[in-house]
């Protein structure tokens, strides 16, 4: 069991240190009970999640989660999917993951979920998650705004991020149906942020979920900019493809950082995967702790 204050004991991991997790869902109870989650059954029993699970965990369960699968910190993610004047649009406020965050120095960070639709607001309380709660990036879902990652809507928060020196992650690749009554286009072609690269030069630029089933075309803008990254997550690291694989183990080691994108992936199963993928030693470590230490300034 975790020490009452749940300091993390990297002694205690196969590793000798601790991994950092830098997409994980304020998946707890309240978020069900006040109709914060923007997924329903039907999701959750296709991506497998155990039913023990469906109704979220305690941030100390979860603080017991993270000790068992060898992960020092998670990032909290106080997402925004969708314009909240449309039905089925949910958010975890930001103060939810500022006082999980504050109770917990430790182990979480926050990220600020963006809704482009809030304008001036927005950006005034993107201003106050960094400068006084301390997040340490944003996120983006873009397919809850129908828009690519290069639309025009999101330029005032790229330019926003890039003045605060954070960077910003963004879900690529297709999207699932989260719920029977909205289905969301899949708008998030990894391509689509080469032109925000060019354009936004100074802001490092994270693609999560693998970019999949466009994972080829993840790899190449990450190669070709140096302020995109991409991040394994969403998915369980064994069934990554075997060019994403090659990519974090050999030339692309220090642009790739691992994730769960929990409730999604369960940490110690992605955990345990890490550790059958025959990773080097040093891009290991890169991809499990380095790589966010560096990029997030933690």
């Amino acid at each position: 069991m975790p020490s009452p204050d749940f300091r993390f004991d990297p002694a205690k991991t196969r590793t000798g240190y601790g991994a950092i997790d830098i997409v994980v869902n304020m998946s707890v109870p309240e978020a069900f009970e006040q109709g914060r989650i923007p997924t329903d059954d039907a999701f959750r029993s296709k991506v497998g999640l155990k039913e023990g699970y469906r109704r979220g965990v305690t941030l100390e369960e979860y603080l017991e989660k993270m000790d068992r699968a060898g992960i020092e910190r998670s990032l909290l993610i106080a997402t925004r999917c969708g314009d909240m004047r449309i039905k089925g649009s949910t958010e975890i406020p930001y103060e939810w993951v500022a006082e999980a965050c504050q109770k917990y120095p430790h182990r979480f960070s926050g990220l600020a979920g963006i809704d482009p639709t809030r304008g001036i607001a927005g950006l005034k309380e993107l201003d106050k998650a960094v400068k006084e709660y301390g997040f340490v990036g944003a996120h983006l879902y873009p397919h809850w705004f129908y828009e690519a990652p290069d639309a025009a809507i999101y330029y005032p928060y790229y330019a926003r991020c890039a003045e605060l020196e954070i960077p910003i992650m963004m879900q690529v690749g297709h999207c699932l149906v989260y719920q029977k009554d909205r289905r969301l286009p899949s708008v998030g072609r990894p391509m689509t942020l080469d032109k925000v690269a060019i354009h936004f030069p100074e802001l490092i630029l994270i693609g999560i979920h693998l970019g999949y089933p466009w994972t080829d075309e993840m790899i190449s803008v990450c190669w070709k900019h140096p302020n995109v990254y991409m991040a394994g997550d969403a998915y369980a690291p064994k069934h990554w493809p075997q060019q994403a694989i090659h990519y974090a183990n050999t030339y692309g080691q220090d642009k790739f950082l691992f994730g769960t994108d929990w409730a999604v992936i369960d940490p110690e199963r992605a955990m345990d995967d890490m550790a059958g993928l025959n990773f080097r030693p040093d891009p290991l470590k890169k991809i499990l702790r380095d790589n966010a230490i560096k990029i997030f300034k933690l």
